[in-house]
């Protein structure tokens, strides 16, 4: 899983959203759940990934991050529920 990502973090369904852009998605979804990294979005309770895309390179990830961060909430839940409809945390599938 060391493609360039973008992912998605929530604490529940349809509650609070992340949107962030990394290298080793594995790793940063480590990260997020240990709180290892200070000002680390778990704070708010954002725990679970629900989506990810990935990428052949970080231009095409940071791109999408930003488009998908100018999204409105209502296109967002729907891109979460297009492949997720149960809201299902990802991070297990993630690491194993």
């Amino acid at each position: 899983m060391k493609l360039p990502a973008v992912y998605v973090l929530t604490s529940k369904p349809g509650g609070v959203r992340y949107i962030g852009v990394t290298s080793d998605l594995v790793k940063r979804i480590w990260q997020h759940r240990s709180e290892a990294v200070e000002g680390s979005v778990s704070a708010t309770g954002c725990m679970n990934s629900f989506i990810f895309e990935q990428f052949e390179s970080m231009v095409e990830a940071i791109e999408r991050e930003k488009e998908l961060k100018k999204w409105r909430r209502a296109w967002k839940i729907a891109l979460i529920e297009k492949d997720n409809t149960r809201w299902r945390g990802l991070s297990p599938d993630l690491t194993g």
